[in-house]
């Protein structure tokens, strides 16, 4: 896969069968889309191509929300570069390509500068200025600029609709396993390991605090997570806390990971962390041991979990 900043700098040697979308979290809906482009894009000899916007639409036209997302730019990058695709076009969003209405979108951007042959749209898609073109216009500009739309319908898992905003609100609620069972892998947290308070060192639970530098990341429930890292090209289980640490009276929120097996130094280096299961809530303890008596029981409560599951 080619990726490719900006449409303008895509030049593209044959016809391309086109899909358009945020695509956050790349979930099991969107990795069907995509796996019907690629195959049909290959099948008639075409170049399949995804265009996508960073920043996300709405992190420009209503920036007094705190949007969070379920990928980062790099993190959506990498699970496209695994569907076979042959470009992936970031586009940046701006408030005046927002003001691009819906034919000056079709004649522009899909028919002048991406070439396109076919355009495969999930159920609803909409684009253009105040998000006026639909699959009816779409249609109507089809037969004039000839090229075909496919749309995709609505993709269930158990009579349920797959959608990136019902994937955050799991995440949010602390519903693990129905976040990973709609994105098709397990949510990840990646950053910078930086210095803590040295508090899990002195009661036998060192960890590695996670900084994440994307404002725009999600950071699911707050609570205790068994969760993997791959480290030196080894799986490293473990289990993390996102929270503020009420037993010491923390202010901010943290994400902390300790490590079983595994005593290397890991400051200031990027690791990437899965979540796998949510054990329990973020708890205040009554002092210090109360604390390391249920890190003792959270620890085993996952060497158990890994044992028998994974």
């Amino acid at each position: 896969m080619e990726t490719v900043h900006s449409i303008f700098n895509f030049t593209p040697t044959k016809k391309t069968y086109v899909t358009i979308g945020t695509f956050d979290g790349v979930h099991v809906g969107h990795q069907k889309i995509i796996e019907d482009l690629v195959k049909q894009a290959k099948s008639d000899q075409k170049k399949s191509v995804l265009l996508t916007f960073f920043p996300h639409p709405r992190m420009v036209l209503q920036k007094e929300l705190s949007i969070q997302l379920i990928n980062t730019i790099e993190e959506k990058t990498a699970l496209l570069e695994k569907t076979g695709l042959d470009y992936l076009i970031i586009h940046p969003f701006s408030k005046d390509f927002s003001r691009l209405t819906a034919l000056d979108f079709v004649r522009d951007t899909l028919v002048n500068q991406l070439h396109t042959s076919k355009l495969i749209i999930g159920y609803d898609h909409h684009f253009g200025k105040n998000r006026e073109g639909n699959i009816e216009q779409l249609t109507e500009y089809s037969h004039l600029y000839d090229f075909s739309v496919q749309e995709i319908p609505v993709q269930d898992i158990d009579s349920v609709s797959v959608s990136s905003t019902k994937i955050r609100k799991a995440l949010l609620n602390g519903e693990l396993k129905t976040a990973n069972k709609y994105l098709g892998y397990e949510f990840s947290l990646q950053g910078k390991v930086v210095n803590g308070e040295q508090l899990g060192s002195k009661i036998g639970f060192p960890t590695a605090n996670i900084h994440v530098f994307e404002s725009y990341k999600l950071i699911p429930k707050n609570g205790v997570y068994i969760v993997s890292s791959i480290i030196n090209n080894r799986i490293i289980y473990g289990m993390m806390n996102i929270g503020n640490r009420p037993t010491i009276e923390g202010k901010d929120t943290t994400i902390e990971v300790h490590f079983f097996n595994f005593n290397e130094n890991l400051y200031d280096t990027i690791i990437k962390v899965n979540l796998i299961y949510f054990i329990r809530e973020e708890e205040k303890f009554n002092s210090i041991a109360a604390l390391k008596n249920q890190l003792t029981i959270d620890k085993e409560a996952s060497l158990n979990y890994i044992n028998n599951n994974l």
